[in-house]
């Protein structure tokens, strides 16, 4: 945990100090370590018994917070449409 933690101060005080510096292509470059970050832990995960034996039950697990959390924001964000509509149509009566 501690190399973590040092690795990411290491990330957070070079890149302050490029910061000065326009970096060519290295939205590509994140792009580019982000997928290679993802499958490795898709070959880690891939190679760990207990989740592959309990893929159906994580599985239906994932799909309903999913369809938790996607309702919840769409009763979220109806709502404040709902309250600052009807917050603007009172003021201009």
């Amino acid at each position: 945990m501690f190399t973590v933690i040092l690795i990411m101060f290491a990330g957070i005080i070079l890149g302050a100090s490029l910061r000065k510096y326009r970096i060519k292509h290295i939205n590509r470059l994140i792009t580019i370590l982000i997928w290679m970050l993802l499958f490795i832990l898709g070959v880690e995960a891939g190679s760990n018994k207990d989740i592959i034996n309990g893929l159906l039950t994580l599985g239906l697990e994932a799909v309903i917070i999913t369809i938790a959390t996607v309702l919840g924001s769409c009763i979220a964000a109806w709502s404040l449409w709902y309250v600052l509509y009807k917050r603007k149509k009172g003021a201009k009566a």
